[in-house]
């Protein structure tokens, strides 16, 4: 599995989209839009696909957020990518999101 290419945006689109590289097992993303400013992503991916990273974004209201994620992906029924991320937020907080491949 090769991320190299990959745009995702959230499962449900909110305006924001990533651009995913990938080089042997080095992962590296830059997002933007909606809510997100800017933001980047900088990880390690196994032969399985499974992404553990960490990153850090500016969002539309100035407030800077980082932290780590381990991103595990599945196919959609129409063949797209989707990635299940349970993150851990520097502030403590905790959540799951999905990010899906942007249809062609």
């Amino acid at each position: 599995m090769s991320y190299e290419g990959l745009i995702v945006q959230p499962e449900h689109p909110n305006g924001a989209r990533g651009h995913y590289h990938q080089r042997g097992e080095l992962v590296w993303a830059e997002f933007e839009g909606g809510p997100v400013r800017t933001g980047r992503l900088v990880g390690t991916s196994t032969a399985d696909g499974v992404i553990s990273a960490a990153y850090c974004q500016v969002m539309a209201d100035g407030a800077v957020v980082a932290g780590t994620c381990v991103s595990t992906p599945d196919r959609l029924a129409d063949g797209r990518l989707r990635l299940t991320e349970q993150w851990r937020r520097a502030d403590g907080s905790a959540g799951v999101s999905r990010i899906e491949e942007v249809p062609a």
